[in-house]
C-alpha cells in the first residue's frame, strides 16, 4: 500500500497554521515532504525549516526531504534579471511567460541547491528532483523544431543537469535525485510527452562522467489520480526498473480538457449573513462600484469549471476592483469595510467550492458510484491500490487536513 508524503505547493512560513500542519504530520510518521525552491517563492522550503525546530530529533531525521529546481520565478526571477551578464546558464534559459522562465542547467542548478539548502536550514537533501525539463519541449515545439532535433536536444540538457547531479551526490549535498515531469502522464503520441526509457543510460553516463561507482537515479514523480491513469505505465516502467514512484495531483485533475477538484465541500454557512451585510451597506451612490460586484460575485457563484479558475478570477479581476473601490472610502471606515470584505471572501470561496463539487459529482458520476463516499476520499484510496505508486504526495494545509488524510491509513 503507498505511503503518504506532505504536499507543500501552497505552504506558506508566513502561515502558522501551515508550520503547524507541518509539525502534526511530522509527529504523526509522515516519512517525506515534497517541496520546491519555487513555491510560494521558497516559503514553503522556509516552513518546513521552522516545522523541523519544532520536532525532535529522533524524529525528523527519519524525513525525507524531496526538493526540485527548475523555475525561475519571484525573486530567483529578480535576481537572474539583475545579474543576466554573469549567468553561464543564460543560453538555455527557456522564457515561458513574463513572469516564468525555465532553466534544468547543472550551473543553475548548483545555484538553486544552495539556496534551497539555506532555506531549509540544512547540509543536504535526501533527493533532488528536476522540475518539469519538458518545459523546453514545449518551447521547441512553439519554434517548429523537428521531434527528432528537439528529443536529442532534450536529452543532452537531462544529462547535462544529471551530472551536476552526480557532482552534488559526491559533495554529499544530496543523497539521490530524478525527475518530476507532467509530460511522464501524457500518451506517447503526445507532442508533449517525455520518453523515459533512456533515462537510466543518461544517468549512468553521467555517473561515469564523474567517475561515481553507479548512479544515484531513484525517482521519479508524476500525475496519477483516479481520471488520469496513463501514468500508471510510466509508473510500471519506473517499479521494473527498480525505481521509486510518487504521484502528484492526487484529488486536481484534468479530464476531458476540464480541471476537477476531486473533494465534495459543504455551504458556507455564514455566507448570505456577510453578503447582505455588505450589500446594505454599499447601497449608496458613492460606493456602487463596490455594490455591483458583489451583485454580479452573487450572480456568479455557480459558474466556475473549478476553484482554481475562482483564485486565478480573485487575483486578477475581484480584488483590482475592490482596491478601486476603496478608494472612494475615508480611511477611518476603510479598515472596517476591508475586515468585512474579508470574511465575506472566505464564505464566498466556499460557496464556489461547494458548487463546483456538486457538479464535479455530477458530471464524474461514473468515477464515484458511491454517494455516501467523500469524492476525496475515494480518489485517494483508488491510489492507494496502484500497487506501482510507492508515495501519494497530498497538499495538507490545515492540522485537520493532515489528520483526515492520515486516516485513512487505517
Amino acid at each position: 500500500m503507498s505511503n503518504f508524503a506532505f504536499g507543500t505547493y501552497r505552504i506558506s512560513d508566513l502561515n502558522p497554521q501551515h508550520i503547524q500542519a507541518l509539525k502534526e504530520a511530522i509527529e504523526a510518521g509522515i516519512t517525506m515532504i515534497d517541496t520546491s525552491s519555487n513555491y510560494m517563492d521558497g516559503g514553503a522550503e522556509r516552513a518546513i525549516a521552522l516545522a523541523m525546530r519544532l520536532a525532535e530529533s529522533d524524529i525528523k531525521n527519519e524525513v525525507e526531504i524531496v526538493s526540485k529546481f527548475g523555475y525561475i520565478q519571484g525573486s530567483s526571477l529578480h535576481e537572474y534579471r539583475a545579474n543576466l551578464a554573469e549567468k553561464k546558464y543564460s543560453k538555455d534559459v527557456v522564457k515561458y511567460t513574463e513572469d516564468c522562465y525555465h532553466c534544468i542547467s547543472k550551473e543553475f542548478m548548483h545555484e538553486e541547491l544552495t539556496a534551497s539548502l539555506k532555506r531549509l536550514e540544512a547540509t543536504s537533501i535526501g533527493c533532488y528532483l528536476i522540475h518539469n525539463p519538458e518545459y523546453y519541449i514545449i518551447e521547441a515545439i512553439k519554434n517548429n523544431l523537428s521531434k527528432d532535433y528537439r528529443l536529442d536536444e532534450m536529452y543532452r540538457r537531462i544529462e547535462d543537469a544529471f551530472v551536476g547531479l552526480e557532482e552534488e551526490i559526491k559533495k554529499g549535498r544530496i543523497s539521490s535525485y530524478g525527475i518530476s515531469s507532467n509530460s511522464f502522464s501524457l500518451l506517447e503520441s503526445d507532442d508533449e510527452f517525455l520518453p523515459y526509457e533512456d533515462l537510466l543510460t543518461l544517468a549512468q553516463n553521467a555517473a561515469t562522467i564523474v567517475k561515481n561507482k553507479k548512479h544515484s537515479f531513484t525517482t521519479i514523480e508524476l500525475p496519477i489520480n483516479i481520471l488520469e491513469v496513463d501514468g500508471l505505465k510510466c509508473a510500471s516502467w519506473a517499479k521494473k526498473n527498480g525505481l521509486r514512484v510518487l504521484a502528484n495531483r492526487p484529488l486536481n485533475a484534468r479530464y476531458l480538457n476540464k480541471m476537477y477538484r476531486l473533494a465534495d465541500y459543504k455551504e458556507g454557512k455564514d455566507y448570505y449573513h456577510y453578503f447582505n451585510e455588505l450589500i446594505e451597506f454599499c447601497d449608496k451612490d458613492e460606493f456602487r462600484i463596490l455594490y455591483n460586484l458583489l451583485e454580479e460575485m452573487e450572480a456568479s457563484k455557480h459558474k466556475f469549471d473549478w476553484i482554481g479558475s475562482y483564485d486565478i478570477f480573485l487575483y486578477t479581476q475581484i480584488i483590482p476592483h475592490i482596491k478601486k473601490a476603496l478608494e472612494k472610502f475615508e480611511e477611518d471606515e476603510r479598515e472596517n469595510i476591508i475586515n468585512s470584505i474579508n470574511l465575506f471572501l472566505i464564505e464566498y470561496r466556499k460557496m464556489v467550492e461547494y458548487e463546483c463539487s456538486v457538479r464535479t459529482r455530477d458530471e464524474l458520476k461514473d468515477f464515484f458510484k458511491e454517494p455516501h463516499l467523500p469524492m476525496q476520499e475515494a480518489a485517494i484510496k483508488f491510489l492507494m491500490k496502484c500497487k506501482n505508486v510507492d508515495y501519494i504526495i497530498v497538499g495538507m494545509r490545515k492540522p485537520l487536513y493532515v489528520h483526515e488524510i492520515l486516516c485513512l491509513r487505517g
